[in-house]
């Protein structure tokens, strides 16, 4: 059974209506403008959750910029796909109206809307939201004669289960690059304890394949290392949680044995997210010792261990060491990189450019406070810590195969890169 959505309404900051679809007569105008006048008008969009009930109708909203992308309907509709409709009509408006689209370039641009709507959704049911396939037949006349597909390809790119990749597509060099980016989140109590670390990652794929090819793609998944591993050969894998993919994923290959199946779009896709909770390795190890002298003197120092291997760097390396806020001078002392107090910031702000594997550095730091009326006792924020650590991932995920299967065999040449960055980084003090 699909969900239905009745209508769809843009609203501008000042309340005006940009545009109002009907997609059937048992919502009425009247109804949706008490959205307007409850929501908007009360200021309220800003302090309430994004559905709102208002005389037996359902109110689903979002905002982009100064604008307010309204769904409403009667029916018991599931919120999660009418959000992902919205989300992805403005994905679409992007598109082809910018990034940063505002209302004028929508009342500007009335027939493109109109045309947008009718074939992203059909009686209230959401239909095609591909944008590389709605720019085929859809455009606003950047498209050369000789990039137009011939009508029944059209046909069968709108009508097929394959709408993100058009056939016909020719490289000379058959190319993958494949990215897996990933975000270290870390916590850590001023007595060395783990409070919490897990690492978010996402695997970025850039795709120049020739015709219509088959992807099998591999990590090095915990489920599927046990599964293949013969008896008393076992082989460590990582438990990877949370998995979210790119819609050309076979998602019941997935389900049934772990293999990650696919027909790829052409070019820059996002193939897939995931998180680890499990066994993190943490890039940078950091013990920090502070002692307060009376109300006029403090000492910190700070101890930054890198756990990576040798062969590998880090970059773009920022420590911010807080200080206290009455702080006046600052002796500073460091065994590499730049170390500067910055009192916009309350902290000491230690900067390298490049920070080896294995390597150990020092900061040591003396402060002159300035003496209060009414002393209160330094609240210690925790200290935080950005880089980038090209080559490595904390979670332990490597891609362990790429297989490209196409009628004609043609070789393809592919590249991977690993790049982990600091998400939410912090040691309380």
């Amino acid at each position: 059974m699909h969900d239905r959505d009745k209508n769809s309404d843009f609203y501008d900051q000042n309340d005006s209506w940009i545009h109002f679809y009907v997609f059937s007569d048992d919502v009425s105008r009247v109804a949706a403008d008490s959205f307007r006048i409850q929501v908007i008008a009360a200021k309220e969009a800003s302090s309430q959750p994004p559905i709102k009930r208002i005389e037996n109708c359902s109110f689903l909203y979002t905002r982009h910029l100064n604008m307010y992308f309204v769904a409403l309907t009667k029916s018991n509709v599931n919120p999660a796909l009418v959000f992902e409709y919205l989300f992805q009509k403005i994905r679409v408006l992007k598109a082809y109206l910018g990034e940063e689209f505002d209302e004028n370039s929508m009342r500007n641009n009335m027939t493109l809307i109109y045309e947008l709507m009718d074939e992203t959704m059909d009686f209230g049911y959401p239909q095609n939201c591909a944008v590389d396939v709605l720019r085929l037949y859809i455009n606003l006349g950047n498209i050369k004669p000789q990039d137009e597909p011939e009508p029944e390809q059209l046909t069968k790119q709108i009508t097929g289960a394959i709408d993100w990749r058009r056939e016909g597509i020719r490289y000379k060099k058959n190319e993958v690059y494949i990215d897996v980016l990933e975000s270290v989140n870390l916590l850590i109590s001023s007595t060395g304890s783990i409070l919490r670390s897990e690492v978010t990652g996402r695997v970025q794929m850039n795709t120049k394949l020739t015709g219509m090819p088959e992807c099998k793609f591999g990590l090095n998944d915990k489920l599927v290392i046990e599964k293949e591993s013969t008896v008393g050969r076992k082989k460590s894998g990582v438990e990877i949680d949370d998995c979210t993919f790119h819609r050309c994923v076979r998602l019941g290959k997935f389900d049934a044995d772990r293999t990650i199946t696919f027909i790829p779009p052409d070019g820059e896709f996002e193939l897939m997210r995931y998180r680890v909770n499990d066994n993190v390795n943490l890039p940078f190890r950091l013990i920090p010792a502070v002692q307060e002298e009376g109300q006029t003197k403090a000492s910190i120092n700070v101890k930054v261990i890198a756990n990576f291997s040798e062969k590998l760097f880090a970059t773009h390396v920022v420590i911010k060491v807080p200080v206290p806020k009455n702080t006046s001078k600052s002796k500073i002392k460091n065994s590499f990189g730049r170390a500067k107090y910055e009192p916009e910031q309350n902290a000491i702000v230690w900067r390298i450019k490049r920070f080896p594997g294995k390597a150990e550095c020092m900061l040591s730091a003396d402060l002159e406070l300035v003496r209060t009326v009414r002393p209160k006792a330094w609240v210690r924020p925790p200290i935080n810590v950005e880089f980038q650590v090209p080559m490595f991932t904390a979670s332990g995920v490597h891609v362990r195969f790429l297989r490209v299967y196409d009628k004609s065999g043609y070789q393809t040449n592919r590249w991977v890169r690993y790049i982990t960055k600091a998400g939410g980084y912090q040691v309380r003090i």
